[in-house]
């Protein structure tokens, strides 16, 4: 569940602070006549995030365990990459977001701006996207649907209040290193729901060596206990593990880890542009204030 919690509070806070940057400078350039083009794109992109979510549930029904296994693991090594995708492109544009969205909606603001449509459901419907894949993932790694999708929900809805509250101008946080932290944080969830991936091809027969175990701690970390569960529904931690199923976690994580701390570090070195962390946190207030 925290996992997923992460995952939606995220996903939504990256998509919140897209809507608030949007909506404020629409205001800020007097076109409030065309903000409800950005409401139909948020809203389009919020029904394709659905849709996509009902049919990976329910569109493998009747098929053999084998071709569910095969779809389920190739969807896992999708949606980590999406993740990974997602956590470098923040960052990497976390500092000029604000101007690329400016861009974006003056581009778009030309007669009935239609185009702002298209610009709010892009934006938007990335984020909804990667949160639909990988909760998908999660639910189909550790077995549970309540729990996961209840963490994701919990997730998106503070996500939306601290949007909200920073749009208000009644808050400010350091944003770069809220990603920071939860981008390395997600990269290790990551890497469980490749592994988990590797398996479910491992048991149709796509992977070779499901009965090679690295290690079996089941007797001292049961599946079914609170501690298991717990490993589990966060990190994808599977008591039995086979080789192939370590031996590609590790090849993700160990390079990517070590490329998003030198990256993260360089950001933050850059000389009075140290200020990822203050311009985008700053963003939505800024644009909202008019500056």
């Amino acid at each position: 569940m925290l996992a997923n919690y992460l995952i939606g509070l995220r996903e939504g806070l990256e998509a919140a602070l897209v809507v608030t940057i949007l909506i404020a400078y629409v205001m800020k350039v007097g076109r409030r006549d065309v903000l409800h083009r950005l409401w139909i794109g948020i809203g389009l992109a919020v029904l394709l995030a659905l849709g996509i979510g009902a049919i990976l549930t329910f569109g493998t029904y009747g098929l053999s365990f084998e071709a569910q296994e095969a779809i389920g693991g190739s969807l896992s090594i999708v949606a980590t990459g999406l993740v990974t995708w997602m956590v470098f492109w923040m960052v990497r544009t976390a500092k000029d977001l604000k101007g690329h969205l400016h861009a974006s909606v003056d581009r778009s603001l030309e007669g009935a701006a239609w185009g702002l449509v298209l610009v709010a459901f892009l934006a938007v419907g990335r984020e909804g996207i990667e949160t639909a894949l990988f909760i998908w993932a999660a639910v189909q790694a550790t077995g549970e649907t309540t729990l996961p999708l209840l963490g994701a929900g919990l997730g998106i809805l503070t996500a939306v209040a601290l949007g909200w509250l920073i749009y208000r101008g009644m808050l400010r946080i350091n944003l770069a290193k809220f990603f920071t932290w939860t981008g390395a944080i997600l990269i290790i969830v990551a890497a469980g729901v490749l592994s988990y991936g590797v398996h479910d091809l491992q048991e149709a027969g796509i992977l070779p060596g499901l009965g090679n175990l690295a290690f079996d701690v089941s007797g001292a970390i049961p599946p079914d206990s609170w501690y298991g569960t717990l490993l589990k529904g966060t990190v994808n931690f599977s008591p039995a593990t086979t080789w192939l199923e370590l031996i590609v976690w590790l090849l993700y994580v160990v390079p990517t880890m070590t490329f998003f701390i030198a990256l993260s570090r360089q950001k933050k070195g850059t000389p009075r542009r140290d200020a990822p962390s203050r311009q985008t946190t700053d963003a939505a207030a800024s644009v909202a204030a008019g500056h």
